[in-house]
């Protein structure tokens, strides 16, 4: 076991500081968790504590695990990377290049040079954004009536693509898309199809899009930091009859069930004696998929729900399927070609496949990237590899 008590004393430091509202934070090797610990409380004001079973929002956490979910179907041979994926979503073959707004500030469309792919979505260069990275899609969606993503209505996902698929990495709507391919391939609801293939056999009890009585109880608030630095909860709540289940971003989880899906990529695809993915498939899932693009910089224009974020600066940062991918040592210790990704509410992750340590880090606090939550998260992760 290790020595964790300089951990513990980094998050507590930080709650104690009320930097954070509350924190949970687990960690494992390939040899099990190493660290657990859980500190302050659901919400600010409140009584109830903040434990390891906090269930919280993961937002685009979300994400890898609708992508493991599309590449188990690619294991199968129901599904194809490179194949068009209007063959199976047909309203993917909707999807047009925005090229600006006339001067009425009609949105001006084209059609696209190639079509869709799975690669594509699952590598965020398919062309979609979100309308809090990028200003021309808030335009749109003004100008057409098209609602926001989360409202999870299936008009949120006919936002047109902002450049040809395959020429630039834009973080967006993709893995929603790839949401709909699982379902339109395995003929079961998203939520369904997670839970049969994914969340019963790694044991993640806890994690779902709808709310149960029990998950609720145990819910933490999501609160904002306002101009003054100071916290106040803020309502937030997806969906829990949507139209679509938000394959990019639904999930509500705890850090024991997260952890439990990051130690299954750890194990190359196995962990609480099943086996999800083949060891080939994490291997391919953890390769740069995006050749000589970069995927740097998330620009906000949401400053309320996000900042610029950027987790490696002046680092060459690359995607696999569907992970950040960092290219060179980082300061905390994480190896070169480790595995990430974030939530909206600072929840983070990561799976070093090099030195078989993977960690998970939930907060409930808006806007991403917020400031204090990312530096208790890179402590906390440079703690954890000193404990090492």
């Amino acid at each position: 076991m290790a020595n964790t008590q300089a951990i513990d004393h980094v998050l507590r430091q930080a709650v104690t500081a009320h930097d954070v509202p509350g924190v949970v934070a687990m960690a494992a090797t390939d040899q099990g968790v190493i660290y657990e610990g859980a500190f302050a409380t659901r919400e600010l004001g409140q009584e109830a504590a903040m434990t390891p079973d906090t269930v919280v929002r993961i937002a685009p956490m979300t994400k890898a695990i609708t992508a493991a979910a599309a590449m188990q179907l690619v294991e199968r041979g129901t599904l194809t990377l490179d194949s068009p994926a209007a063959d199976v979503v047909p309203e993917l073959a909707q999807a047009h290049v925005l090229t600006g707004f006339d001067a009425s500030g009609t949105p001006q469309l084209r059609a696209p040079k190639r079509a869709i792919t799975l690669k594509h979505l699952l590598t965020h260069t398919a062309g979609f954004s979100y309308e809090m990275f990028n200003a021309d899609i808030v335009q749109y969606q003004t100008a057409t009536g098209t609602p926001g993503i989360t409202t999870c209505e299936n008009a949120a996902l006919t936002t047109p693509l902002l450049c040809d698929p395959g020429e630039r990495w834009e973080y967006g709507i993709n893995i929603d898309w790839v949401g709909k391919i699982v379902e339109a391939v395995s003929g079961q609801r998203l939520g369904d199809y997670l839970q049969h293939h994914l969340f019963a056999p790694l044991g993640m009890h806890s994690t779902s899009f709808k709310l149960s009585p029990s998950q609720r109880a145990r819910l933490a608030s999501v609160h904002a930091r306002g101009p003054d630095e100071a916290l106040a909860v803020f309502p937030f709540e997806m969906p829990q009859e949507p139209q679509f289940q938000m394959g990019g971003g639904g999930l509500y989880s705890t850090a024991p069930d997260y952890l439990r899906f990051t130690q299954m990529l750890l194990h190359r695809g196995t962990f609480n004696g099943n086996q999800v993915l083949q060891p080939e498939t994490v291997h391919t899932m953890a390769q740069n998929h995006i050749g000589d693009l970069d995927c740097g910089e998330l620009q906000t224009v949401a400053p309320a729900l996000a900042h610029t974020a950027n987790f490696f600066p002046g680092m060459q940062q690359k995607w696999g399927l569907s992970f950040l991918i960092n290219t060179a040592q980082t300061p905390q210790g994480r190896s070169p070609g480790s595995l990430a990704w974030a939530g909206l509410a600072n929840t983070f992750f990561w799976i070093d496949l090099t030195q078989r340590v993977t960690g998970v880090f939930l907060t409930q606090i808006l806007p991403f990237f917020d400031p204090k939550a990312i530096t208790l998260f890179r402590d906390y992760e440079a703690a954890v590899y000193q404990a090492l």
